[in-house]
């Protein structure tokens, strides 16, 4: 049986929906966007790209979940964050015209917008108000970053899941059973907070046992806020 096309999203509504950059492009800029871009589909696991490699565009995510992440020398992954609906990867590395600094994999089947360099560079020199929001967004994740070095410099591993627990909620929502809505390994969660999966599992089971959370398989269900928040000190 054939499987159905699916359309190509178009970027005007795609970018009312999700709050994406494109809000702040006129009719023409947008149309050439799609016009230009390519409309791709991936499957969790799947490589979008690596770290290292030249790239020549940059990606939308319209549906699904990307996590963004670094590789160190003993091959261990370091998340730097999760990208979903209508959040842009890649860009800095097209902006900057160097190499990827990071590599992407799908943990939740997406759809995504490639959109080749060239469309970005000219809209960042024909629209100033685009290219004044996607220098705040640079920003925004510049500081995301110096905060996550002042978190493994200074916070225990405890106190880092707890953080990393409410960041999730904060991004992805909770369902109406208070699972995150958002499906992660533990070597995932590991990658995130920065320490050894043994260690998250034994926290996790912590946690537990304090009724801060409760444990499906890889679905978590946040059961204390409050207490989660106490732990991780982030209003200190």
């Amino acid at each position: 049986m054939k499987q159905q096309e699916i359309p190509t999203p178009f970027c005007d509504k795609c970018s009312m929906e999700n709050g994406a950059l494109f809000k702040y492009l006129n009719r023409d800029e947008v149309d050439k966007i799609n016009f230009e871009k390519e409309f791709r589909q991936f499957k969790r696991g799947e490589i979008l790209y690596t770290e290292g490699s030249r790239i020549s565009g940059f990606y939308c995510i319209h549906t699904g979940i990307i996590k963004v992440f670094k590789t160190g020398f003993d091959g261990k992954e370091q998340i730097i964050r999760f990208a979903k609906p209508g959040e842009i990867i890649a860009y800095r590395s097209v902006l900057s015209n160097e190499v990827a600094c990071t590599s992407a994999k799908v943990i939740e089947d997406c759809q995504v917008c490639f959109i080749p360099s060239e469309i970005l560079i000219s809209l960042v020199k024909s629209n100033s108000t685009y290219a004044h929001e996607l220098l705040k967004l640079a920003c925004h994740e510049l500081g995301e970053a110096n905060s996550f070095i002042t978190d493994i410099a200074q916070k225990t591993v405890r106190e880092r899941l707890a953080e990393i627990l409410l960041l999730l909620v904060h991004d992805f929502g909770l369902d109406s059973q208070n699972f995150l809505q958002i499906s992660l390994t533990r070597e995932e969660l590991a990658n995130i907070v920065g320490t050894a999966t043994e260690s998250v599992i034994r926290l996790l089971s912590e946690f537990k046992t304090d009724k801060l959370v409760e444990l499906n398989g890889r679905k978590i269900r946040i059961l204390n806020i409050k207490g989660l928040e106490k732990i991780s000190n982030i209003f200190n």
